[in-house]
């Protein structure tokens, strides 16, 4: 599976600037007035922490710096690639990038992972808002300073925006059509001017954007792959690295921001390693022997059956779960409907029906998981039961457009009788594919031009194929022939950038606030658009209209109320067979680490929060 961090950019700030642990907290309505000259941005006008602020409050201030962390990065974002990679260009669609590349480049302002939507000065010491929220100052820090030593300035902001603007990532460059100037008034001023259209997040995906040299890259080509480690401003720079087999980013001892009260607590690590393997169980066997010393588990038989080896027994292994408050649901198969054989949602309702699901999480996952059935499982943005009548004023306008199902009670995926093979089911499933058309001969189930129904699982990784399978049977008792394909990684991204899959397993993290990013997901314009996440291809005025609704909403409220219809709207569509989550981060260490007692709702940053226990690490003998 594919654990996009998509919507983790917005929180970008947080892994590249620190956090804290105990600041003055402000009461919302002390802030409810977002104009003027303001310490820190938040989407709906409140903000945590007080002008003045020491650290955020999830991070441990006196955390010693030093030693070494080692894993296999269970979420990335853009062209990251968590297998392998060829490049450290990590803002463009082309090649593959390390993921952690982030942790090079300091961007305007920094996320506090305890609330929903708020960031703080770092580059930018602070910001003036103008009375209609459409123009934007960042005052620059004079500190602010790249790894040579020479000045970040505004001029440098407004180059980074134009070239992500220009040549980007989709992700990026697609976000940013609300913008309309971006300039610098002076060198430490930076002027961004919006549309007026824009959602309440845009100002805080630009105070996100990382930062680049402009006289490097007016010498260097951004579009380039390139293995030369980038000039940069952030907490850590690229440092010992094997081309497809591990990069590490070593800590910038004299970086300009350390003192910050975002930063502080933050970075701890004088390295941070990033491992590739091109198989979990081969990234297992690396963990047991110390070679990796965390692990974000993710395979539920490991986590009930694998961790017995002598580390663990000894106590040098731990296992732990924390906390984790994200908004989940966007771990599924997707469809490919822009393939004809996948247009109808009566056929893609009746292919998620073959997958047993109560099966697989008792005799696979050994009961750990829970069935996604919204697109945003885990928030107040999940649809349930009836529309409520906020709901209806919103969906009412479009029912002629929309099925009938919309109007009832949310859908929920079907429960299986956990054999395995649930006749019934198999029975519905066979009838809405006759509803669609389709027709047996036989043993196959053929389309409506005669020729037999045949589709792909595509994969990076054999881990899934033991989940596939079973599903795979289950089809072909419909008439229908599938099979699981597994690819190299940089096909697999190639062929994913170009929707060139039939069905494909994908793990999207999302926030808490809608932004135009969103759109990237389910936007029609993305569904054409080579590198977007919408990897099923939705084109849907409705949808776009509740998309446009839940962006632009004026309060928390307004944006749940459009995300819940928004919520119904997709789950009848059928776009996706959704797999399954936890509410909590399932963790294994060597215990050598320390770490702040409160686990920040909004992110679990390991790399940037945790640090070296120099007693554990002796203990146990993991002494660099």
């Amino acid at each position: 599976m594919h654990d996009y961090n998509r919507r983790d950019f917005l929180h970008l700030a947080a892994l590249l600037a620190g956090s804290t642990a105990l600041g003055t907290i402000v009461p919302a309505k002390a802030f409810a007035q977002e104009v003027g000259r303001r310490h820190g941005i938040s989407a709906f006008g409140s903000l945590k922490y007080a002008p003045g602020f020491t650290h955020f409050h999830y991070a441990n201030p006196e955390a010693p710096k030093g030693g070494r962390f080692s894993m296999t990065p269970p979420t990335w974002m853009f062209n990251q690639n968590p297998q392998s990679f060829n490049s450290f260009n990590s803002f463009i669609l082309k090649g593959d990038a390390p993921p952690r590349m982030e942790l090079c480049f300091d961007t305007l302002m920094a996320s506090a992972l305890d609330e929903p939507d708020a960031m703080y000065g770092l580059v930018a010491k602070d910001v003036t808002i103008s009375e209609d929220h459409n123009t934007y100052f960042f005052h620059l820090r004079e500190e602010a300073r790249f790894h040579d030593g020479s000045k970040l300035q505004a001029d440098d902001v407004v180059f980074s925006f134009n070239l992500l603007k220009e040549k980007g990532h989709p992700m990026i460059s697609q976000a940013l059509h609300e913008v309309v100037e971006v300039s610098y008034p002076d060198e430490l001023t930076v002027k961004l001017v919006l549309s007026g259209k824009q959602s309440r997040l845009l100002p805080l995906f630009v105070a996100s954007l990382p930062i680049f040299s402009k006289d490097y890259y007016t010498r260097y080509d951004f579009e380039a792959t390139t293995l030369t480690p980038p000039l940069a401003s952030g907490p850590y720079q690229v440092g010992k690295h094997e081309l497809g087999r591990f990069v590490e980013f070593k800590r910038v001892e004299d970086y300009w921001a350390k003192d910050l009260p975002v930063n502080v607590g933050h970075h701890n690590f004088s390295a941070i390693r990033i491992d590739f393997y091109r198989e979990a169980q081969t990234a297992f066997e690396a963990f047991k022997k110390g070679d990796i010393t965390f692990r974000n588990e993710h395979i539920s038989r490991n986590w009930e059956k694998a961790y017995e080896f002598p580390a663990v027994q000894e106590g040098r292994v731990v296992k732990q779960t924390f906390p984790n408050g994200r908004v989940n649901g966007g771990q599924a198969w997707y469809f490919n409907t822009r393939r004809e054989k996948f247009q109808n949602p009566l056929v893609r309702e009746a292919i998620g029906m073959a997958f047993d699901f109560e099966w697989a999480n008792n005799a696979l996952f050994f009961g750990l998981y829970d069935r996604i059935q919204s697109y945003f499982e885990n928030s107040d943005m999940k649809a349930e039961g009836l529309p409520t009548k906020a709901e209806l004023a919103l969906l009412e306008p479009y029912r002629e457009q929309l099925p009938a199902k919309v109007f009832e009670k949310a859908y929920i995926q079907p429960v299986s009788n956990g054999s395995g093979q649930d006749r019934e089911l198999l029975r519905k499933a066979s009838e809405l594919l006759a509803q669609a058309g389709l027709k047996r001969d036989g043993e196959k189930l053929l389309d409506e031009q005669g020729e037999p129904f045949t589709f792909e699982f595509l994969s990076n990784t054999s881990t899934f194929e033991r989940v596939v399978q079973p599903f795979i049977k289950n089809l072909a008792l419909l008439g229908i022939t599938a099979n699981f394909r597994v690819v190299d990684p940089a096909q697999f991204e190639s062929r994913m950038n170009e929707f060139d899959f039939d069905v494909a397993g994908r793990n999207y993290s999302l926030n808490a606030t809608f932004d135009d990013s969103d759109r990237q997901i389910w936007g029609s314009k993305a569904a054409e658009t080579p590198g977007s996440y919408n990897l099923s291809g939705i084109q849907d005025p409705v949808v776009d209209a509740l998309l446009d609704k839940a962006i632009t909403a004026q309060t928390r409220e307004e944006m749940n109320v459009a995300a819940r219809a928004l919520d119904r709207v997709l789950r009848a569509g059928h776009y996706r067979v959704p797999q399954w989550f936890k509410p909590v981060h399932t963790v294994a260490f060597w215990d050598m680490f320390g770490y702040p007692k409160e686990v920040p709702v909004y992110g679990f940053p390991i790399e940037s929060l945790w640090w070296v226990d120099l007693e554990k690490a002796v203990r146990i003998g993991k002494v660099d």
